[in-house]
């Protein structure tokens, strides 16, 4: 089972800890994978097309710069990321169909909620880094390739991947 709190009591020199307040939304309460990202405002098409990608339990983080005024995931995203190995998507923004993603088993978090569809552009970027947070208390860095975990608690994000069982934490180096 993971456990954040437990991660950040053992790895506190080797993670760091998000501060944005996300809500959860899917069924999955505690996920963690390899990051992927994409950067992009009102506008889901690089989002889709990620999400399209196979995954081995991957996850992924999307800036959608606290954008709330439109969604840019709904339920079918949501399958689509399931069907393609995915173990959550994290939303710094508004996702849709809230009460249809919290059956499906995938880890979700984001902002909020509107219903409201985003435009259909293709605009943003993919694989980059990005952060979202505080800046007077300090953004947390999501940075393809490394390493997040998430529960009830929290984000955690590490460069490398840290293993865990019953509670037992060790480094893979």
């Amino acid at each position: 089972m993971l456990v954040t709190a437990d991660i950040y009591d053992q790895f506190s020199d080797r993670v760091e800890s998000g501060i944005t307040q996300l809500k959860q939304y899917g069924c999955v309460q505690a996920f963690h994978g390899v990051i992927r990202t994409v950067s992009c405002v009102n506008d889901n098409v690089l989002i889709k097309k990620v999400l399209q990608q196979p995954s081995e339990g991957g996850v992924l983080v999307v800036d959608a710069g606290c954008y709330l005024g439109a969604a840019v995931m709904g339920d079918n995203i949501a399958k689509l990321a399931v069907a393609h190995g995915w173990s959550g998507v994290i939303i710094n923004g508004a996702i849709r169909d809230a009460a249809i993603i919290k059956d499906i088993h995938l880890g979700v978090k984001a902002i909020g909620t509107n219903p409201k569809k985003t435009s259909k552009k293709g605009e943003g970027r993919v694989d980059v880094q990005v952060a979202f947070g505080n800046v007077a208390f300090g953004n947390v860095a999501f940075i393809p390739g490394h390493y997040i975990y998430s529960d009830e608690d929290g984000i955690l994000v590490s460069d490398k991947q840290l293993k865990f069982r019953n509670r037992s934490l060790w480094v893979l180096w």
